[in-house]
């Protein structure tokens, strides 16, 4: 796979040739390795094993923490991936992503004693979910209820309800836009994070409950309707995730060097060499989110020399953690905050040659800008400012009749949206964070509403 024309007159890696083969290698192995044994059985003793546990409460997908902890405690591996497992199917690629230094650990009470390191939560589930040692799947398939589910997009929220149904006894037909299973933990995670191809060996484990199909290369609003699939299924759990990267508005927007940071990670977490890829010797990226310092941290890491990352607002504003801003700053990526695009610079073919930006400051609670400009000589810009929700997606004239919450889908506390039979779960709704955690329990929850509803229509039939 390679990147998009729009990068291509850029050289390799190789040809930058910053970092030999095993140095880039290196570069997008584990960002954070696994515990051993004996590193796991002592941090799983430092639990307190709190009744009405905070890290539980901070967790999204509601995981028993203290039982999965005090499991390990006792070396009860499989017991522990159980317990993760039952509240998120997807409890391994989370362990990974899932920002717990805003979530369970920042919750530990750990934090406010002597100590005041709070247990590494996210490296034990990690622990429990690589070493599990199941003879077969550890969830059994309830007796067929006869009904058949279609699920839209493998991402998270799509999975994790697939799974969670299939459970329930019914069948799935899950229908995926891409040639693999996975969404944004196959396409979008930065690679340093999730290595050694273990979103698809996920999925794989996951499929192992059976009674969940999936048809790929199927994308809703091209050659799949939201018409068909409500009047041939049961139900339709819509996971469809956000696929249309937001514009920047500048003239020049569509000049060689110009490309979302999304299609660039992509292609850099399915290549099978990173030499190949093309770099940007000074890159600036436009964003302050998790996706902004990804794209910036694994240029960097690829051989750019100068790396930019550039925000409107300040530091106190922005979406990635302060945890991510490290790994940014660690790896010789240069911030700037209040400052905003203004022009896009080109060389004399049309190429991206910088940009300038207007200085901004905040003024009776509105951003504005102060009149002053400054300019960042760059090879390539990579715009991070986040992702909406592709309105193509629900063109038929029936998804045209689902409420909108804004651009996306309105739902109810039951994840049914305003058609009947017709659910939906993930970023494409309007509540939360858009964390791939959240996303897993939408998933979960939209299943178990589903079956609620097609039981008591049985029951009253």
């Amino acid at each position: 796979m390679t990147v998009t024309h729009s990068l291509n007159h850029l050289p390799s890696a190789k040809e930058v040739g910053t970092y030999d083969p095993p140095t880039l290698a290196n570069n997008f192995s584990d960002l954070h390795p696994p515990l051993t044994h004996r590193q796991a059985m002592i941090e799983s003793q430092r639990c307190l094993y709190c009744y009405d546990a905070p890290c539980v409460e901070a967790c999204p997908s509601e995981i028993d923490i203290p039982s999965f902890i005090r499991q390990i405690s006792e070396d009860n591996i499989n017991g522990a991936a159980e317990t993760i497992l039952e509240a998120n199917i997807l409890g391994g690629s989370c362990a990974r992503v899932c920002p717990t230094e805003i979530l369970c650990e920042r919750s530990c009470v750990r934090n406010h004693d002597a100590e005041c390191q709070p247990v590494l939560i996210g490296l034990l589930q990690r622990h429990a979910t690589d070493n599990m040692q199941f003879e077969g799947h550890p969830f059994k398939r309830a007796a067929s209820t006869g009904r058949h589910i279609a699920v839209v997009g493998a991402g998270p929220a799509g999975l994790s309800c697939a799974h969670r149904l299939a459970m329930l006894g019914h069948q799935v037909t899950l229908f995926e836009a891409e040639q693999k299973p996975g969404g944004l933990n196959e396409y979008g995670i930065a690679r340093y994070k999730m290595t050694d191809d273990f979103a698809c060996k996920e999925v794989e484990f996951l499929l192992e409950i059976g009674g969940i199909d999936i048809q790929y290369g199927k994308r809703l609003g091209d050659n799949l309707e939201l018409a068909t699939l409500h009047q041939q299924y049961d139900s339709v759990f819509l996971g469809l995730g956000l696929g249309a990267s937001r514009a920047l508005g500048l003239t020049g927007e569509d000049a060689p060097g110009l490309m979302p940071a999304v299609d660039y990670i992509k292609t850099l977490r399915q290549t099978d060499d990173l030499g190949s890829l093309t770099v940007a010797k000074r890159c600036i990226v436009i964003g302050a989110g998790n996706t902004a310092i990804d794209m910036a941290t694994q240029m960097a890491r690829l051989g750019a020399i100068e790396v930019t990352l550039v925000y409107r607002r300040g530091v106190e504003a922005m979406s990635a953690t302060d945890h991510e801003q490290k790994i940014a700053k660690a790896n010789g990526v240069r911030m700037i905050t209040w400052a905003q695009p203004d022009d896009i610079l080109l060389d004399s073919q049309g190429r991206v040659a910088g940009m300038r930006f207007a200085k901004t400051h905040e003024q009776a609670g509105q951003l504005t800008a102060t009149g002053e400009t400054f300019e960042i000589a760059a090879d390539a810009i990579f715009k991070a400012i986040g992702q909406g929700f592709d309105s193509a997606s629900l063109s038929d004239a029936t998804a045209a009749e689902l409420a909108r919450d804004g651009e996306r889908i309105h739902v109810n506390e039951m994840l049914q949206t305003s058609l009947p039979n017709v659910y939906a779960g993930g970023d494409c709704i309007k509540p939360g964070q858009d964390l791939t955690v959240q996303a897993v329990q939408h998933g979960k929850l939209a299943a178990h509403a589903i079956h609620q509803a097609l039981t008591a229509k049985q029951e009253a039939a």
